[in-house]
């Protein structure tokens, strides 16, 4: 990049740069203007043909982030623009709409090690075999950053729907120097990062090289082990989610479990049998055998096709045998994403399906189908997207598809080839299983049974197999319900319903506050208010409670 009048130290930390980076013969040579030119573009193209994309963040602050680049420019180097391009695509917060960095038109690099972040924290999953010593080790720190600070510093970058995105998508992003740079993470752009790892309860350090960006031997986010590359799980056996990974989609019988297991990793034909075909074989199977369960692992699936999911959804709605209620599991997880989004949209809308495992990447209404914008001086894509897709009605939207059965994975678990999701399906027996925890609640309340659903509320909220389920979010929508309904008692016994479960959360004591209020119980909701006030004191629900307190006050002495 072209920069008049550098100042004397930056033109020796750009000497330093070209010196220490891998293959940093490449350089670009694009001027500051043209950079700004390509902002620019980018800009005015969002406004004119992706106005659509401005719900998770305005059209002033997407203006606004684009003015702190453009004066930010010619005191950048150019990954640190890239790197900018591409968090201000992120803005937007949907999985489609990226950055095309992977194209390599400004060149960046990557250590040759893939992450993946389990339950107990994130590990080197796959090395190189350079760095055998730091396989299965648990990353703690990068260049001394404690990782849960890089994770915090690189989050802006990840053009991520939701936490699950960030796991299963965003995580690559620690591994290029360029982008831990300019956010902050290292100070200076060197090719080679030291990394604070711990393994058997010992902390070492390990420095890595970081290669040309390439593409490592990878297969739906985890390292293929080889010649030159190593795998952290015990190889001696394979669980069946890791089988036949060459293909698409994959069925078993297990027979002692009289359950058939359909592994589908893609929404696309497989080469050797398409989906209808493959799907055919599957229900005739278990029409005529005896199958009692139907478990579809869908963990790894990207997406693809979305109008290959009908013989899916069609197959199981047909099939009296399976598509009943402890007779057919879906296993979800971080990588479900884009049309498989569509698929398990439509089976939890047309089926009897139990969800297990993981929140899904994807915001469960969503924006996909990108078109690339390219920017006319760098050729850096910009992929937008232009697809709305809704499968269910608005209020029905939420940040991901929830498991009704939560399971995890920890290293050890992963290492030796223990599937929990899998386990969770087979052993089910639907003993004191809720499927819709507030269609229960309300059918206690409604036939006089008030006084269980306190005790049950707090015995599934002990229950690690509702840890997705988000109990204060719906009694508290539940509350409001009621209070729109001018049904005020009854939103007022939701409310402390919600205080008792949740008595150390401002807002659960802010909404019962309001319903006193509107019940005309001023001097309860002003305890209340000063409640959510003491819980709270500098965030949003303790300003909100002061602002009401203020109203009220100024209601009372128009009264007066």
């Amino acid at each position: 990049m072209k920069i008049p009048a550098l100042p004397l130290k930056k033109l020796i930390t750009c000497a330093v740069v070209l010196l220490t980076l891998v293959d940093s013969s490449a350089q670009m040579d694009i001027t500051t203007e043209q950079y700004r030119e390509d902002l620019l573009f980018l800009q005015k193209t969002v406004h004119e043909d992706f106005p659509f994309l401005f719900k998770k963040t305005t059209a002033a602050d997407f203006d606004q982030k684009v003015a702190e680049l453009y004066e930010a420019i010619p005191n950048m180097e150019d990954h640190e623009v890239l790197v900018g391009l591409a968090r201000l695509v992120a803005s937007f917060e949907y999985g489609h709409t990226v950055l095309g960095y992977w194209e390599n038109v400004i060149p960046i690099h990557q250590l040759p090690i893939v992450l993946y972040q389990y339950d107990d924290g994130i590990y080197l999953q796959g090395v190189h075999k350079d760095y055998a010593p730091a396989l299965g080790t648990r990353l703690l720190a990068v260049e001394g950053m404690p990782v849960e600070e890089v994770l915090k510093k690189m989050r802006p970058v990840v053009p991520a729907e939701n936490d699950q995105f960030v796991k299963a998508y965003g995580i690559h992003y620690l591994t290029f120097p360029e982008f831990l740079h300019a956010q902050g993470v290292i100070r200076k752009l060197s090719s080679t990062i030291t990394l604070t790892l711990e393994k058997d309860g010992k902390t070492l350090k390990q420095k890595v090289k970081a290669v040309p960006l390439e593409r490592f031997p990878r297969q739906y986010g985890m390292v293929v082990p080889g010649e030159d590359w190593l795998e952290s799980r015990d190889l001696s056996e394979t669980p069946l989610y890791l089988k036949n990974l060459d293909r698409i989609c994959y069925y078993e019988y297990l027979p002692e479990h009289k359950t058939i297991y359909v592994r589908q990793s893609q929404i696309q034909d497989d080469s050797i049998q398409p989906i209808p075909e493959f799907y055919k074989e599957v229900f005739d199977f278990i029409d005529e055998n005896e199958v009692e369960k139907l478990i579809l692992d869908v963990r790894l699936n990207g997406g693809g096709n979305n109008y290959k999911n009908k013989p899916v959804v069609t197959g199981v709605i047909a099939s009296q045998k399976i598509n009943q209620p402890g007779k057919f599991f879906v296993i979800l997880g971080r990588r479900t994403f884009s049309a498989c989004q569509n698929l398990v949209n439509e089976l939890h809308n047309y089926t009897n399906a139990i969800f297990i495992g993981e929140p899904t990447s994807e915001n469960i209404n969503f924006y996909g189908d990108n078109r690339p914008v390219t920017l006319p001086n760098t050729k850096i894509n910009a992929y937008l997207s232009f697809a709305w897709w809704q499968d269910k009605p608005q209020w029905e939207n939420k940040p991901a598809l929830y498991p009704q059965i939560a399971t995890g994975l920890t290293f050890e678990q992963y290492r030796t080839n223990e599937d929990p999701a899998l386990e969770a399906a087979l052993s089910f027996t639907g003993e004191n299983f809720i499927a819709d925890p507030m269609r229960y609640f309300t059918e206690l309340f409604t036939s006089g049974q008030m006084d269980k659903i306190l005790p049950e509320a707090k015995r599934m909220l002990k229950d690690p197999a509702y840890a997705f389920f988000d109990f204060e979010g719906e009694f508290n929508k539940t509350g409001y319900n009621l209070l729109n309904q001018e049904s005020l008692q009854e939103a007022i016994y939701v409310f402390q319903l919600n205080t008792s479960l949740f008595p150390e959360s401002a807002n659960t004591w802010d909404s019962l506050a309001e319903s006193f209020w509107k019940s005309g119980n001023i001097e309860k909701a002003r305890e209340f208010y000063n409640k959510a006030i003491s819980l709270d004191p500098d965030g949003p629900t303790g300003e909100n409670a002061r602002a009401m307190l203020d109203q009220m006050s100024r209601e009372e002495k128009e009264k007066n």
